[in-house]
């Protein structure tokens, strides 16, 4: 019973890092598409005016801080679960979960070599889980 614990701990902070970071992902695309391109900013205005237009940004602050908890539930599942387990099932479903993402949210051409990719690391995050 102790283990059943361990791996619903395990796949529910797993399912926390990928949700986090998807919407992380997200919100710092749309944030960095708001602000333009930052080099030609730079030269144009200064590096101040950089930070603080990225700073400033909603979607920026929100991005990071979804960032930052799915940092944190990595450091739970970590704790819950092993290394060989956590880290490639979240990255992997990171990589599905933002290819849907990109395609529902930012309007993005997913084209269908992505696509197969993404079929391909679904079936490694099954092997895993099996």
């Amino acid at each position: 019973m102790k283990h059943l614990y361990a791996n619903l701990y395990t796949w529910s902070a797993i399912l926390a890092i990928v949700f986090a970071s998807v919407v992380g992902d997200v919100r710092l695309s749309r944030a960095m598409k708001q602000v333009g391109d930052v080099g030609a900013l730079r030269r144009r205005q200064g590096l101040w005016t950089v930070i603080v237009r990225v700073l400033g940004n909603q979607n920026f602050v929100l991005g990071v801080a979804a960032m930052a908890v799915a940092f944190f539930s990595l450091l739970f599942a970590l704790s819950w679960g092993d290394v060989s387990l956590v880290a490639p099932a979240a990255a992997s479903l990171t990589f599905i979960g933002n290819a849907f993402a990109a395609k529902i949210f930012l309007h993005e051409r997913v084209d269908q070599r992505r696509w197969i990719a993404a079929v391909l690391v679904a079936g490694g995050v099954a092997l895993l889980a099996g």
